[in-house]
């Protein structure tokens, strides 16, 4: 059973950059596609971006499109989310996810299975 452990949340103001990582325990890390969601309060968990198995293609929710930059390192089994021009309905949990199935992507939340404890990201105005 893979633990996926994400890390870098905080308070921020708008306009400010946070890097979050999630990092994965288990074998063949290499071989899922990875994704972020997020829930904020009263409101339903939604996709924030996703990254193949290999890291060759990305997918990005309108909302945080050229602003948000998912990334992986596969030798240190973690996925890594850059969020610069940080605005205060960017305020929520976020998850990290990993992909029910070995080399294929999803963009639902359903085509994951495994999902980390979450970081909080305030974003103050």
């Amino acid at each position: 059973q893979v633990q996926l452990v994400e890390s870098g949340g905080g308070l921020v103001q708008a306009g400010d950059s946070l890097r979050l990582s999630c990092a994965a325990s288990g074998r063949l890390f290499s071989s899922y596609s990875m994704g972020w969601f997020r829930q904020a309060p009263g409101k339903e968990r939604e996709f924030v971006a996703a990254i193949t198995w290999g890291g060759g293609n990305t997918y990005y929710a309108d909302s945080v499109k050229g602003r948000f930059t998912i990334s992986r390192d596969n030798a240190k089994n973690t996925v890594y989310l850059q969020m610069n021009s940080l605005k205060p309905e960017d305020t929520a949990v976020y998850h990290c996810a990993r992909s029910n199935t070995v080399y294929k992507i999803g963009l639902l939340s359903t085509d994951f299975s495994s999902w980390g404890q979450g970081t909080q990201v305030t974003v103050s105005s």
